[in-house]
């Protein structure tokens, strides 16, 4: 389809076929964190780094508008959950695709939780979300995660196993755990007929971050999901840069930081 073919190319490099997105979705879920109380100064920061899109809830788009200074792709998020359920695994649409197109979006984004005890209203729903986006030439990201009691989330069965259900779905991009080994993620990438990210994940060292991206990217992956493990940094304009320069120009990371000190 033309009109998810012209999109993606507005959140993706066009000389790696990689990505640097940076989800700010997180309020949703845990309230006024750190990193994302002033979403406009946030955006702005991780844009002039060089981040290739962002993904966030309908109604923070327009604090993400900046009408100044480099574009960059816009990901609108159409599932949410709180801390405060019971169950914060288990995920609900709210918000449309066709809300999403009024907004401005270049893709949409829904999660998926393999393994929780709502997984069959999650793919259910995602079923619904694929038809549409499919209807509007609107690209999907899938972030989808091996979530439950007893599962690993990090095995590569499990992680592969979301990965599979994600293509067959429908996906156009798909974000998931990093295995931790790249040989078995590179197994995994290469299994995939669509664009596979590894999420950020908790908030870890500077290099710690940067070389499981490193690795992921070597092993096939198309780049990184990376969330608080950017804006709550000290400097998150510094250091998505350095992400940028591991993801899209193979740079080392201990050279990629050299930049953030």
């Amino acid at each position: 389809m033309i009109g998810k073919e012209i999109r993606i190319e507005r959140i993706m490099n066009r000389n790696t076929g990689r990505s640097v997105i940076v989800p700010m979705d997180h309020g949703f879920t845990l309230g006024q964190i750190e990193g994302l109380t002033d979403m406009t100064k946030t955006i702005s920061e991780v844009s002039d780094g060089g981040a290739n899109a962002i993904v966030l809830h309908k109604g923070i788009v327009k604090r993400g508008h900046r009408r100044r200074g480099r574009d960059i792709g816009l990901i609108v998020h159409l599932s949410g959950s709180t801390s405060l359920n019971p169950d914060p695994n288990d995920k609900v649409l709210v918000c449309t695709v066709e809300e999403a197109i009024a907004l401005g979006a270049d893709a949409v984004s829904i999660h998926i939780n393999l393994g929780a005890p709502n997984e069959s209203k999650m793919l259910e729903e995602a079923a619904i979300v694929v038809k549409e986006c499919n209807r509007w030439g609107m690209p999907l990201l899938v972030m989808i995660y091996p979530r439950g009691k007893g599962i690993n989330p990090y095995a590569p069965s499990t992680v592969g196993h979301c990965v599979r259900v994600a293509e067959e779905l429908g996906a156009d991009l798909i974000k998931t755990n990093y295995t931790g080994d790249p040989a078995s993620f590179a197994k995994i990438v290469a299994a995939c007929s669509v664009p596979v990210f590894i999420a950020g994940g908790e908030k870890a060292g500077d290099r710690e971050t940067l070389v499981a991206i490193r690795d992921a990217v070597k092993a096939g992956g198309a780049g990184v999901c990376v969330g608080r493990n950017a804006f709550q940094r000290d400097n998150p304009r510094s250091f998505v840069e350095a992400l940028c320069r591991v993801v899209h120009d193979e740079v080392d990371p201990d050279e990629a930081l050299k930049g953030c000190r």
